[in-house]
């Protein structure tokens, strides 16, 4: 390994050169076998943990399925807007699984 004579940066092989890419400075290479630039790629084995989601059992209420007429359905509240502005209420039929929601 060389090191750039005015900038202190490694000197790279390039063309017969050996050429500072800082700025620039270059001088020729005395012995180009000696400068060949080799890149190692070494292949890691990702692991991947996955954690099931726990069932947890939701409330029921009666709330008429938009789509089947059943009158009970799952719900359960997140907020989606902003802190200051009501969560949105979503309900699930028990019988055919429609998804609705409600803002409050």
């Amino acid at each position: 390994m060389r090191f750039c004579p005015k900038c202190g940066s490694l000197l790279l092989p390039k063309n017969g050169m050996l050429v500072c890419e800082t700025c620039h400075y270059s001088e020729k290479l005395e012995k180009p076998e000696e400068y060949t630039l080799t890149k190692k790629v070494e292949e890691k084995e990702e692991i991947v943990n996955v954690v099931e989601e726990e069932k947890v059992p939701l409330p029921t209420t009666r709330a008429t399925c938009p789509k089947c007429g059943n009158s009970t359905a799952y719900w359960w509240i997140v907020q989606t807007r902003r802190a200051d502005e009501p969560p949105t209420r979503f309900y699930r039929c028990t019988k055919c699984g429609k998804t609705w929601r409600e803002y409050a």
